[in-house]
């Protein structure tokens, strides 16, 4: 746990345990790239596995490309029924890149669908006042947001980059 200061052994503990899945709650682990957003998702993602649930992992630019071929391509339409069938799906990097209309659309859909029946972890590195900014509609961000947030922790991850200290401390070594 030592990767990331950002949350308390309790907090830490209470996660592990995976209830938040079975209450089928959000969790959204925002912060600067480096922090251990996306470390923190995918380990207790394996967990998850581990313990008999249903994952689904996807970056947020997979996951539009797949929601825009789904009905064209087999295998995006495999990958989205998988995605609907998990009890947890991480959606790792939202926000990086901007999303047009038609996209952010096809994302409310799926989260409103998947509301109330899968756990949702997001991890972005933008407040919640920049979501209008990359989904590029007001209305849509308040929706999208009103649903993930009806059962959710958010979780600022603040600190120093991992990537960066180690690259620090790497560079000192071969000086």
């Amino acid at each position: 746990m030592s990767f990331c200061k950002a949350i308390s052994k309790k907090q830490f503990k209470q996660l592990s345990e995976l209830a938040w899945i079975d209450g089928i709650y959000n969790l959204i682990l925002s912060g600067p790239p480096g922090v251990g957003k996306t470390h923190l998702a995918i380990g207790l993602g394996y967990q998850a596995c581990e313990e008999g649930y249903k994952v689904s992992y996807t970056t947020m630019q997979s996951l539009i490309k797949t929601l825009r071929t789904e009905e064209i391509d087999r295998h995006a339409g495999v990958k989205m029924r998988r995605i609907r069938a998990s009890n947890l799906l991480i959606i790792d990097e939202v926000g990086y890149l901007p999303i047009n209309a038609t996209e952010g659309n096809m994302f409310f859909q799926l989260i409103s669908e998947l509301q109330e029946r899968t756990a949702i972890i997001i991890t972005i590195n933008k407040g919640f006042e920049e979501w209008t900014k990359f989904l590029g509609d007001a209305a849509l961000a308040t929706a999208i947001l009103d649903r993930l947030a009806y059962q959710c922790d958010k979780i600022p991850m603040n600190g120093k980059s991992c990537r960066l200290e180690n690259r620090k401390s790497f560079l000192e070594e071969t000086a």
